[in-house]
């Protein structure tokens, strides 16, 4: 329902929903060309950023120039389900050629995602000039099958060095101020957003250009279990900044016509440790040890391939268990894995017991059925060699689900655990956007005046395509600012 009541007015040539690194790169692109622009950001000053303030903000890269090979074919693997040929053809014409109802498709267009690709290296040379250096630190992955560059500094780095420019040039940021719906002209244009500010205050933010990059909704539990399902109440966002994404952009969109795209009953999931207060304490040594629920069973293998590729179901089948729990299980010889404790980021203390009876009861597990799993995995395992940074083939035989690798008795004590939940890193669902990062219509048509970038744009269908939802952001970011900035003249 319409926000009514005494409503001030401001008037920049672009306004920008959220500060994260998308909203960041659309309201510096925009100020560079000249314009006015205005971020509305509803936490205050030191938590603005979102997920980007707390990310290690992995790029899928080989270089500072070059994309990971599999960068485009990914990103196309998971770009939609199953369309109908003879539309499908629509794609090798031009956009403005194609038929509306193939634009408006929830489906990543082939023009995007070469957008997108394209953009990385252009946009990684441009976060240089802000003070952000790559390099390829050390990962919380002791194996892992895709090579990365991280900002040094993380997320963080990001957000202070595009908001250290901008609060130095054309931009102004409105902290604690929500933007709660789309203003339209009498054409149907947009021309900003009406938001409402800490003490109540109603205030119309009117621009040329309106962009919408104020996050997914992992932090507003309604439309979790509205399209993720009854047991999205087990979530919890993997950081806090994950808590101000409450999902108004894509609704405030969705409400004048935008069309969806992005799977929105699907997420990017990650183990972390429930006990932990901190951002991402996640539990990536999970493949050296046994998974067992609060039933003390075995649900899937935990190594069948390299970490990267296995924590993302690991974590959705961990939130299909009783309560949402898992345990990864494992005894002292952990300690032969080299740099293990880098992969686990939780700030609390293993939980440690001299026998299998005494850690169930610690867990609040069933010993029987704990000790008859251990006892099965032992007696299942194969002879070979372990090697704890390669794929090893040291599996189980007769076991039921298997382990394919790094399959090694759990027998000296200590024996050691770590609960593990599912937390939900970015939602998949969105608003569909072109090349431009404008917002389409479900009717197939550019919506004037109205762009969207970072998870406020949906893209990922199935799987996410691990470490580029940052670049996303950039990339489009920095596209929107730029096209909003010439709508409004610059």
């Amino acid at each position: 329902m319409p926000i009514t009541g005494e409503i001030e007015k401001k008037t920049y040539d672009v306004v920008v929903v959220g500060c994260g690194c998308a909203g960041l790169s659309a309201a510096v692109s925009a100020a560079e060309k000249g314009a006015r622009v205005a971020v509305l950001e509803r936490s205050i000053k030191a938590e603005r950023g979102g997920n980007t303030k707390y990310t290690e903000a992995y790029f899928r890269v080989t270089s500072e120039t070059e994309v990971s090979p599999d960068f485009e074919s990914l990103l196309e693997a998971s770009a939609g389900g199953h369309i109908d040929p003879e539309l499908a053809k629509g794609f090798l014409t031009p956009w403005k050629k194609q038929h509306p109802q193939l634009r408006a498709l929830g489906f990543t267009d082939p023009e995007v995602i070469n957008t997108f690709s394209q953009g990385v290296p252009p946009a990684i040379a441009w976060l240089k000039q802000f003070g952000v250096r790559l390099e390829a630190l050390p990962t919380q992955f002791i194996t892992q099958a895709t090579p990365r560059l991280l900002p040094v500094g993380g997320g963080q780095a990001i957000v202070d060095g595009l908001a250290g420019w901008a609060e130095t040039h054309c931009v102004t940021f409105h902290y604690q101020t929500t933007a709660r719906e789309l203003l339209q002209d009498a054409t149907g244009a947009v021309k900003g957003v009406r938001a409402i500010s800490a003490d109540g205050k109603l205030i119309d933010f009117e621009g040329k250009a309106t962009i919408l990059a104020c996050g997914g909704f992992e932090g507003n539990q309604e439309m979790l279990m509205r399209y993720v399902g009854p047991h999205a109440y087990l979530l919890r966002p993997v950081a806090q900044g994950g808590l101000y994404n409450k999902g108004e952009g894509i609704r405030m969109a969705l409400d004048i016509g935008a069309a969806p795209a992005g799977q929105y009953g699907d997420f990017h999931a990650e183990p972390i440790d429930p006990r932990s207060g901190g951002p991402e304490p996640s539990i990536m040594l999970f493949q050296y040890g046994v998974v067992v629920n609060r039933e003390g069973r075995r649900f899937m293998d935990e190594a069948s391939d390299l970490v990267d590729r296995v924590y993302e179901p690991l974590s959705r089948a961990i939130l299909r268990q009783p309560g949402g729990i898992g345990y990864f299980i494992t005894d002292v010889k952990i300690k032969d894995v080299p740099v293990y404790t880098r992969a686990l980021r939780t700030q609390q203390p293993a939980i440690q017991a001299d026998t299998v009876q005494e850690l169930a009861k610690k867990l609040e597990v069933d010993f029987h059925a704990l000790d008859e799993t251990i006892r099965n995995y032992n007696r299942a395992l194969t002879f070979g060699s372990f090697d704890p940074l390669k794929l090893d083939g040291l599996g189980t035989r007769g076991l039921e689900p298997p382990k394919s690798n790094w399959a090694r008795s759990i027998d000296q004590p200590p024996y050691i655990a770590y609960p593990i939940c599912c937390s939900v890193v970015l939602t998949f669902g969105g608003v569909k956007v072109d090349a431009k990062a404008r917002v389409i219509s479900c009717d197939g048509q550019a919506i004037r005046g109205l762009y969207a970038a970072g998870e406020t744009a949906g893209m990922y269908y199935g799987a996410y395509v691990g470490s580029t939802s940052v670049l996303k952001g950039i990339v489009f970011g920095r596209v929107a600012g730029a096209c909003g900035a010439q709508d409004a003249g610059h």
